[in-house]
């Protein structure tokens, strides 16, 4: 039996099989001692295949004696998945989603700020697999013109390099109908730092769904959990998917040599063809484009602090072999 798992708490998955129904499952040792190093060897938006329910004979908390219990036997390879280090075990990686059509990222100038590292770590990595990627910039009417003005500094640097900028209010529900209008038929991943309103526009998105906020701690201007699993919701009219993600406070990079750090930044593998080495690392080479291109501000500084922080990450010994 064949489907696709709409949802992963950590210990069960739910599969929407291809004949509609919805199957709790869990997932076998093997996959554990295939070397896959991921703290979710099956994520959200994978094909697989599943055993026929069998009686299950051991009560749980959450599933008593009696229960039909089914395995995933079998992932489909994947088109795609954004993957990041995982915060908890250093050797093994966090797959957010697999078999996305694009990337949703919540960004918050302010209410907590969304820092400009852990944007471009998202977009390199979405960049390795072809995802393509929105910037939705929320929470605009908390800004003060100040802060509004940074914004649009900050929209105008990435529509440049080439990404999707939107200025939303999710409480205030401004401006949502446009970012419906780009997720129709597409399965979208929805994500970003905890606390900047990801529940608040996806609750605008789906009427009905009621899913949990919370409050931003103005103590230390951060945010908290509220989604605790990842799930796929539908959208209305079955015109598509969205992909809930708890909140994540880094996005370590995972999987990537040094030499392809730079085709994930656009403008920086723009430049680098005329390097005068075909092999320039772009930190000290003599006749290095890059380099120059930053100088003369074709390139932002913080677009190139951020590509050689994940330069730093392999020095740091803090990449991993993914499988």
């Amino acid at each position: 039996m064949q489907g696709l798992v709409i949802k992963n708490t950590g210990y069960w998955y739910t599969v929407l099989t291809d004949e509609g129904s919805t199957v709790d499952c869990k997932i076998k040792g093997s996959f554990r001692l295939k070397g896959i190093r991921s703290t979710n060897p099956v994520a959200v938006g994978d094909r697989v295949t599943i055993t026929e329910p069998t009686q299950n004979t051991i009560a749980d908390k959450t599933h008593s004696t009696g229960d039909m219990t089914a395995f995933i036997t079998e992932i489909a390879d994947r088109r795609n998945y954004i993957i990041r280090k995982s915060q908890n075990l250093s050797k093994a990686s966090h797959i957010l989603a697999a078999n996305v059509d694009q990337a949703v990222l919540v960004v918050t100038i302010n209410h907590p700020q969304t820092s400009t590292t852990f944007i471009d770590r998202f977009l390199a990595s979405a960049e390795a697999y072809s995802v393509p990627v929105i910037l939705a910039f929320n929470k605009r009417d908390l800004l003060s013109e100040d802060e509004l003005h940074y914004q649009e500094m900050m929209m105008t640097l990435y529509e440049t390099v080439g990404y999707k900028c939107l200025a939303l209010s999710a409480l205030q529900n401004e401006d949502i109908n446009e970012l419906s209008a780009l997720l129709k038929d597409k399965v979208t991943l929805f994500s970003g730092n905890s606390g900047v309103g990801k529940s608040t526009i996806l609750n605008a998105l789906l009427p009905g769904v009621n899913l949990r906020t919370a409050e931003i701690s103005d103590a230390h201007n951060t945010g908290m959990h509220t989604t605790t699993f990842s799930e796929m919701l539908p959208l209305p009219d079955g015109g598509g998917w969205l992909i809930d993600t708890p909140g994540i406070k880094g996005f370590g990079t995972f999987d990537m040599e040094p030499e392809e750090i730079c085709s994930y930044f656009k403008e920086i593998f723009h430049f680098s063809k005329d390097c005068r080495f075909n092999n320039c690392t772009h930190t000290h080479e003599p006749g290095c484009a890059v380099r120059k291109a930053l100088e003369e501000h074709y390139i932002s500084e913080s677009r190139y602090n951020s590509y050689l922080s994940m330069l730093n990450d392999k020095e740091d010994g803090k990449y991993r072999e993914a499988f």
